[in-house]
């Protein structure tokens, strides 16, 4: 049984990001554990893609990810803490990039959630933070919970008492095809769902969960709406393109919206990058194979999204 908000589920399949071969993972938080940053690192690069469907995005450099702009690969990703304040971390991977000799001008896709009213004025995530989760990068099992980006995460703001929220993650092995690895930092509005049922969201006086999609389609009135965003990477062994990679990342958004409810509002800058590793290549039409990396890709989210909101700790 998987330990941490909510205790009666099932758990759900095991494995992480770092299961996609030339994955890196490495955390780092502030010494009052609520605020960090987590960074993942390609160092053979990846052809990037993404999906920005929240309605108050906190992002860096996604236009150049998007089909039609330049073909630049990324060996690195930011997610972090400290909502706009805490973009300029970035300077600390493109530090860590150049240090290593990996490429000249380092593009580094970030993106945020917006935790500081849970941070209570703990400085924002910096480049040097970002640095420290850069060295602390490793191909092993990936630390789950309030870890990294995590360290500051809620859960269910729009209604009641938030739940804390936190750092999960998922991997697939397609029999025959490619591995698909999900990461997710869960800060979600909404309430997380697994199996048709509340497991991590809002809470009332009773300690009992409302329920906020019925909520509002009762017409009661919003009570909170900040401190949001989940924000993800998505990545595979299948060798895409940048406009494949854009399209996975788009239709991992379907697991997103399978694990949280409401989802994409206006007060979430829910993102979800992908990384195409390249070592994997199907025998498949192109739609096919697109088609069934995005569909893993999504589930793969939706049990990194569900893992990090049970592994969130008390």
């Amino acid at each position: 049984m998987i330990k941490g908000n909510y205790q009666e589920v099932k758990p759900i399949p095991v494995g992480g990001l770092t299961d996609v071969p030339g994955i890196l993972v490495g955390n780092a938080e502030d010494k009052s554990g609520r605020t960090g940053c987590t960074v993942i690192l390609c160092p053979h690069g990846a052809v990037p893609g993404v999906d920005v469907s929240g309605g108050s995005p906190g992002t860096q450099n996604t236009d150049i990810i998007r089909p039609g702009a330049s073909e630049y690969p990324v060996y690195g990703v930011l997610l972090t803490g400290g909502s706009f304040f805490g973009l300029p971390a970035s300077g600390g991977v493109m530090r860590w990039i150049v240090e290593n000799k990996i490429d000249d001008v380092p593009l580094v896709p970030a993106a945020v959630i917006f935790d500081l009213l849970y941070a209570k004025g703990v400085k924002p995530p910096d480049a040097d933070m970002a640095y420290a989760a850069c060295q602390a990068a490793n191909t092993g099992p990936v630390i789950e919970g309030n870890v990294g980006a995590g360290a500051g995460a809620t859960i269910g703001k729009i209604y009641g008492t938030p739940m804390k929220g936190g750092l999960g993650t998922a991997s697939i092995q397609i029999p025959g095809g490619p591995v698909v690895a999900a990461l997710a930092v869960v800060n979600a509005l909404g309430d997380i769902w697994n199996q048709g049922r509340i497991i991590v969201g809002a809470l009332n006086s009773e300690k009992k969960f409302i329920n906020q999609t019925r909520a509002m389609m009762e017409g009661i009135p919003t009570q909170l709406y900040y401190m949001n965003t989940t924000i993800a990477v998505v990545a595979t062994t299948e060798r895409l393109t940048k406009a494949e990679a854009n399209r996975v990342a788009k239709l991992a958004n379907d697991g997103m919206a399978r694990a949280i409810s409401p989802n994409n509002t206006q007060w979430d800058g829910d993102t979800i990058f992908c990384l195409s590793l390249g070592t994997h290549t199907s025998k498949m039409s192109r739609d096919a194979v697109v088609t069934q990396v995005g569909t893993a890709a999504a589930l793969a989210l939706e049990n990194a999204i569900i893992r990090g909101a049970l592994a969130a700790q008390p």
